[in-house]
């Protein structure tokens, strides 16, 4: 599953992990992506989205039929 937010776009940071002997060693800092299942009752069917979780809280504002919009506006398949 690719680590990226299809609704906010939110993707992988990227910095250093830093040990007890300040030795750098890159890491990467991931976004919480989940996959969820909504009802999209505009066309009659269910569609999976891999949303971040602040992605899941903008559906639950915005309504799922205006996050689709606002998805496939970024030119993204849904």
């Amino acid at each position: 599953m690719s680590a990226h937010c299809m609704l906010t776009g939110a993707r992988p940071g990227f910095g250093n992990q830093i040990s007890h002997s300040h030795r750098r060693t890159s890491r990467r800092f991931d976004p919480n992506i989940q996959r969820k299942r909504y009802w999209l009752p505009g066309e009659g069917r269910f569609v999976r989205l891999r949303l971040s979780a602040k992605g899941i809280k903008t559906v639950d504002a915005i309504g799922v039929e205006a996050a689709v919009a606002r998805i496939r506006a970024r030119e993204v398949k849904v």
